[in-house]
């Protein structure tokens, strides 16, 4: 090989692999700007985690759709599922609608034949144009959302031509002819190229994407394409596969559960392939494949297997139980210092991230509020057994804490609206503060310590009193996590009535204690304690507004 003609084959390989690399990332582009403008309703798809198994097919493929990339959807799913938001039988369905939701992608590619004003191919460089002018002068998030859209757009169809016209000279060439007929004429090696490349890439998508490029080109029969498209479809599986080592049980099951799904369809449409060219149409294998009719097929496959398997979801559940035995025990003592709604895995949508980040800084403040009721028993009770236990929830609090706090930062370093970016500042402070009611609740039970060391009681009054004043602490922190659970303005106003009320009725119970201690009602000694506890249930009430004007401040964005 002459210098020259090396020359002219490493241009040839860098210009596929830059057109690869534009494609890629334009999908990436794309999926990131159409999660950041699907955002605000990424909440209510949480909320259809918990309906039917057919509503969990649509979310599967309205997610994928979103995100461009059902090995994504799936990892996410995987995700949940080790966080123990959804169930496998849901998890189930959303990983089948995850596969009908992918062909998404290979419409959008194969739209270059059959667009027919202004080809995408062709007005692929004006998109660009127009996206990256939206995304830099752009006044408001929402323009720049949409044309961070139609930047990836554009960017994808122009990786796309580039990669078709380095494969256009060797549409006539020999060894693909001859790589393609025996890939159709050998079903286990289509289907293991399809398996491999998309292995490699990580991505059915991508690799759906490579093979339509090679049929615009005229260069893939029918029998290869079939049988490539199937093995894509497994490979999509290694990514997900993968994500749930490490995870527990339940979500390797999930992960068993997209295998079988796409494994036993491919079972199927392979043994149906073999009759329908050899017995029932024996020229279409070997007939040129268009990047439309690879789209149809992905499309048929992804749902036929949907509407076939569909009603075997709890069978296949059951198999992935035997492939996976046992059982996933969790110990109670590890209740509070386990993260129970964010996994790694949420992280591939941050929006989805974000709304589970909200539901466990929730989780940690209803465990703080839960031993702020136990802190003032010990101190009526004067429970020693009581005592330790706040000291020991405590200690699981501030754990929580840090646990929040480092999956806060991760969430902040991925690609967040204006909105998300300030909820993610917000839970930063919200744990901050549900932390320090968890300390106030500490101080209470060290001064219920010191009555017991010193055998000190309260006045009747004085019981009555501070159990009033905790009851209305405790009921203001459960309508502030409320608040910020449900984004509810009512309950946050709600708050700020009761807080200014903590205050009065502090100030009130001072006044009235200190009364009955000089008509000598108290002891000198047990009344400092009461002080010092009616002040730590003040200044809990002050960290519960807190929770509420974060939400506040969210709604006037």
């Amino acid at each position: 090989m002459t210098t020259e003609m090396l020359h002219d084959v490493l241009f040839q390989l860098f210009s596929f692999l830059g057109g690869f690399g534009m494609f890629l990332y334009g999908m990436h582009i794309m999926a990131e700007g159409l999660q950041m403008s699907a955002g605000k309703r990424m909440k209510s798809l949480l909320a259809m985690l918990t309906s039917n198994r057919l509503m969990a097919v649509g979310l599967g493929a309205l997610v994928t759709t979103i995100v461009q990339s059902s090995s994504a959807t799936t990892v996410m799913i995987v995700g949940f599922v080790n966080a123990g938001l959804m169930n496998l039988i849901q998890a189930t369905g959303v990983i089948m609608g995850a596969n009908i939701g992918t062909t998404v992608t290979s419409w959008i590619v194969s739209s270059s034949e059959w667009a027919a004003f202004l080809k995408p191919s062709e007005i692929a460089p004006l998109a660009v144009a127009i996206g990256v002018a939206l995304m830099l002068f752009g006044k408001n998030q929402t323009k720049k959302q949409i044309g961070e859209i139609i930047v990836g757009f554009g960017l994808l169809f122009i990786g796309l031509e580039l990669m078709s016209a380095v494969i256009k000279p060797y549409r006539d060439s020999e060894i693909f002819k001859q790589a393609f007929i025996l890939l159709g004429e050998n079903p286990f090696f289509g289907v293991l190229a399809g398996f491999v490349v998309t292995a490699i890439i990580q991505s059915s998508s991508a690799s759906v994407g490579i093979l339509q490029t090679l049929a615009m080109n005229g260069l893939v029969p029918w029998g290869a394409a079939v049988y490539i498209i199937l093995g894509q479809n497994i490979g999509t599986c290694v990514t997900a596969m993968l994500s749930s080592i490490g995870a527990n049980r339940t979500a390797k099951r999930a992960a068993i559960v997209h295998l079988l799904f796409n494994l036993i369809g491919t079972v199927i449409f392979v043994i149906g392939s073999l009759i329908f060219f050899k017995w029932i149409n024996m020229t279409l294998a070997s007939q040129i494949v268009t990047a439309t009719d690879i789209s149809i097929f992905h499309t048929i496959f992804n749902v036929s297997n949907t509407i076939l398997l569909f009603p075997f979801a709890k069978l296949l559940v059951k198999v992935a139980e035997r492939v996976v035995p046992g059982t996933d025990i969790l110990d109670d003592s590890d209740q509070a210092i386990t993260l129970r709604h964010l996994d790694e895995r949420i992280l591939e949508t941050p929006s989805f991230a974000v709304e589970n980040s909200i539901k466990e800084v929730v989780r940690m403040g209803r465990i703080a509020k839960d031993n702020l009721i136990l802190a003032t028993e010990a101190l009526i009770e004067m429970d020693i057994q009581k005592i330790e236990k706040v000291k020991i929830i405590e200690k699981d609090v501030n754990k929580l804490e840090q646990l929040i706090t480092g999956y806060l930062i991760k969430i902040n370093n991925t690609h967040l609206t204006e909105r998300q970016q300030l909820v993610v500042t917000h839970l930063f402070n919200s744990v901050n503060d549900i932390e320090r009611i968890g300390d106030h609740a500490t101080n209470i039970v060290e001064l219920a310590e010191y009555n017991v060391v010193n055998e000190l009681e309260f006045s009747e009054i004085a019981v009555k009193e501070l159990i009033e004043m905790s009851d209305y602490t405790i009921e203001t922190v459960e309508y502030a996590l409320l608040a910020r659970e449900n984004n509810d303005q009512k309950l946050v106003s709600k708050v700020e009535d009761r807080e200014d009320e903590i205050d009065a009725m502090e100030e009130s119970l001072r006044e009235s204690h200190i009364q009955r201690l000089s008509s000598y009602e108290c002891q000198p000694q047990s009344s400092v304690v009461f002080l010092d506890v009616i002040s730590n249930y003040e200044r809990i009430s002050d960290h519960a507004l807190n929770l509420a004007y974060y939400v506040k401040d969210e709604v006037l964005l």
